[in-house]
């Protein structure tokens, strides 16, 4: 009986065994493949990676480092960073399958390879997990860390006959001078155009949804500049096309082509049968929850894709059934970035903290210091200045201020929906209200000075904020105004408004 059995040894899995034998910790990581990260072995399909590899910052502070490195995992060995491994901004998916092979090597983690799950079962004292070798493995808790592992195939008639992303061809010579429908509007849809434009004769790229652009909404699921090189040649009329609209069917012709019918949203609805040769549907993946037995199946959200959980990553209808990973991206969804390593990373870290709490009867990591302005000020300023998970756990993860009379605890990178405490602060960056409705490079668009603090909230880019909550509610708000170079070490600017707002909030201490 193992205390942790975690499945799936792709980066979260091998994030939280990293954490979990450091601690000290009975647990054994199942994967279903030979190696570790055998996902990135197959995905991206056309092997490039759109997560930022930034080498050259210019600083020597790892901290700061992490900010623009979004696909090392955390630990103490400085040589084991994804930016030792290749300098390209936008790196080969192969250097990722060595890189977290050399990880589960390097700290020693104990992986059972080749030990697919087949089925999960829970009794009185945990749960019984079933590989396909036939061994049976119990633990108390289990985590899953298999990312969504299946293709999500909306409910079309007749899509069964299209071709998945999963196992479509890459070869852009199988397109040449055809017709392509490619369904959905993500990341995985635009990279399948991109690769097809110089031999496809059309292409038509189609969604319910508009485009949404991560330059704008910040959430980097949506489409990446580096993808988005098929709007140019929609706009600048290369015979290719984004339909805003649905897909109401899919017809396989006895030629082998398609006739599919599109409802357009641009054009009050008006229904149109569309001929095309190919049908690809690149609507992202889903959790499988087949391998789950009735005593433990987990409730699903959204579509059924992901699992519905709390605050603390657990199963709201399965106890000690945590989850790891993108498949949590339910808890901040086309919002933050639990998507993808550099988000779940932290939030990785935030739940080994919490099982520690929980089951290891150990603290939450924390500092005391002094409840005065003078304090909590610097203490914030000195973190926000140099914090990675704030940073990329925006509005998601917070550090917070435990306050208890004329003493504090200081608290670092909670999940924010998960505080509990009487008296606190809570400490985030964030981008500020709407900030996806506007043009960032739109320079009628006003903008706030980085030196008027007193407009500070109205900012629409990344700067911290700090939220004091008493008895369960928001009694005040602060926002320390932007700064192009994200530094916030204005004696003036930062450092005064800060220091007013935490005395005049200890100047309404309840009597």
């Amino acid at each position: 009986m193992k205390d942790y059995l975690v499945i799936g040894a792709g980066p979260a899995g091998l994030q939280l065994g990293y954490l979990l034998e450091k601690a000290g910790r009975d647990y054994l990581i199942l994967e279903a493949g030979p190696t570790p990260g055998h996902f990135f072995r197959t995905f991206p399909r056309h092997r490039m990676l759109i997560s930022n590899n930034k080498v050259h910052t210019g600083w020597t502070d790892p901290e700061l480092n992490l900010r623009m490195d979004w696909n090392s995992l955390l630990s103490d060995d400085p040589e084991l960073l994804f930016t030792r491994y290749s300098e390209r901004y936008f790196p080969p998916a192969d250097e990722m399958v060595r890189y977290l092979s050399d990880f589960a090597e390097a700290t020693k983690l104990r992986i059972a390879c080749d030990s697919r799950v087949v089925h999960v079962t829970r009794d009185d004292e945990g749960f019984g997990v079933r590989t396909a070798n036939g061994d049976v493995h119990r633990a108390r808790r289990v985590i899953a860390a298999t990312g969504p592992s299946q293709p999500y195939v909306p409910p079309i008639p007749g899509i069964e006959t299209a071709e998945l992303y999963t196992d479509v061809s890459v070869d852009p010579a199988d397109f040449t001078d055809q017709r392509v429908l490619i369904l959905g509007k993500g990341n995985s849809a635009f990279e399948t155009a991109d690769n097809l434009i110089e031999k496809a004769a059309v292409i038509h790229v189609a969604g319910p949804h508009s485009v949404r652009l991560a330059w704008q909404t910040h959430f980097v699921g949506h489409l990446r500049a580096v993808n988005n090189n098929f709007l140019d040649s929609y706009q600048l009329k290369a015979q290719n096309a984004i339909l805003d609209g649905t897909v109401k069917n899919i017809e396989r012709r006895d030629d082998g082509g398609y006739l599919v019918t599109v409802s357009f949203a641009r054009a009050d609805e008006v229904t149109k049968d569309v001929p095309y040769d190919r049908v690809i549907v690149c609507t992202g993946f889903r959790f499988d929850a087949s391998i789950f037995d009735e005593t433990c199946r987990p409730e699903l959200i959204i579509r059924d894709r992901f699992p519905s959980l709390t605050t603390a990553w657990e199963s709201v209808n399965v106890p000690d059934l945590y989850f790891a990973g993108t498949i949590t991206q339910s808890r901040d969804f086309k919002k933050g970035t639990s998507g993808f390593i550099h988000g779940f990373r932290y939030s990785v870290r935030a739940l080994h903290r919490i099982l520690e709490s929980r089951y290891e009867d150990v603290e939450w990591p924390h500092r005391a210091l002094p409840n005065t302005p003078d304090a909590l000020a610097d203490a914030v300023l000195e973190r926000v200045n140099r914090t990675s998970a704030l940073w990329q756990q925006f509005g998601f993860l917070a550090d917070v201020i435990a306050i208890d009379g004329n003493d504090a605890r200081y608290l670092e990178e909670m999940p924010f929906d998960h505080v509990d405490l009487p008296d606190h602060y809570r400490i985030t960056l964030d981008y500020g209200p709407d900030h996806d409705k506007h043009d960032p490079f739109d320079i009628s668009v006003r903008r706030i000075s980085q030196s008027d603090a007193g407009r500070a909230d109205e900012g629409h880019y990344l700067h911290p904020i700090v939220r004091h909550y008493r008895g369960g509610e928001l009694v005040a708000t602060h926002h320390i105004t932007e700064n192009l170079e994200n530094e916030w070490d204005s004696p003036d600017t930062h450092r005064a408004p800060l220091r007013a707002f935490f005395a005049a909030q200890n100047a309404t201490v309840p009597a």
